[in-house]
This record gives C-alpha cells, structure tokens and sequence, in this order.
C-alpha cells in the first residue's frame, strides 16, 4: 500500500490506501472521496471536515478519530471499529455502518439518513 503523509488539506481523490498505517495522521479538511482505505489503520486520526464521501472505509480502524463535520455519505464502513470517535455533525447519509463498532462514539447532529446500520454495535453511544 502507498504511505502518504497525512496533509491537512490535502487532495487525494480516488487513492488508494488500502491498508495503510496512518495512526494519528491529520487529514483536516482533506479531500479523499473515492479513497480506498479498506483496512486502513487511522486510530486516532484528525479527520475533522475531510470529504470521504464514497470512500471504501471497510474493516478499517478508526478507534479514536476525530470526524466532525467530516463528509462520509456513502462510504463503505462495513466492520469499520469507530469506538470512542467523535463524528458530530458528520453527515453518514446513505453510508453503510453494517457490522461497525461504534461503542462510547459521540454522535450529536450526524446525519443518518438513509444509512445501513445492519449489526451495527451502538452499545454507549
């Protein structure tokens, strides 16, 4: 998988991060729509405002990160870990949450409309 530095606004439509190893990285404001992050480690990762509308998050580790007011409509989170994540005012419309963790994430304002959330874990959210 390519490593890239995470660039607060950064334009990287389309990439592909597949499995990538990007702990703490800041992506603010980046745009990554399109991205393919599948099993992607961003523990921790600042994703506040970044644009990952249709962007394939399957499987991928997002324990920890910061997405308010991230755009992730339509992405792919099937299995992704979101547990203790903050996704206020992040608008998830027609994503697909089935199977994801999300115990103890902040979700205040995040749009749901139209999301799969099949087996999705809530427990403290």
């Amino acid at each position: 998988a390519l490593r890239v530095e995470g660039r607060a606004g950064a334009i990287l439509p389309g990439i592909d991060l597949s499995g990538a190893n990007h702990p703490a990285a800041n992506f603010h404001r980046a745009y990554l729509a399109g991205a393919d992050l599948t099993g992607a480690n961003l523990v921790g990762a600042i994703l506040q405002r970044a644009d990952l509308s249709g962007a394939d998050l399957s499987n991928a580790d997002l324990r920890f990160a910061e997405l308010n007011g991230a755009n992730l409509s339509g992405a792919d989170l099937t299995g992704a870990n979101l547990s203790k994540a903050t996704l206020s005012q992040a608008d998830l419309s027609k994503a697909d949450l089935s199977e994801a963790l999300l115990l103890t994430a902040r979700l205040f304002n995040t749009n749901l409309t139209g999301t799969n959330l099949a087996k999705t874990d809530w427990n403290n959210a």
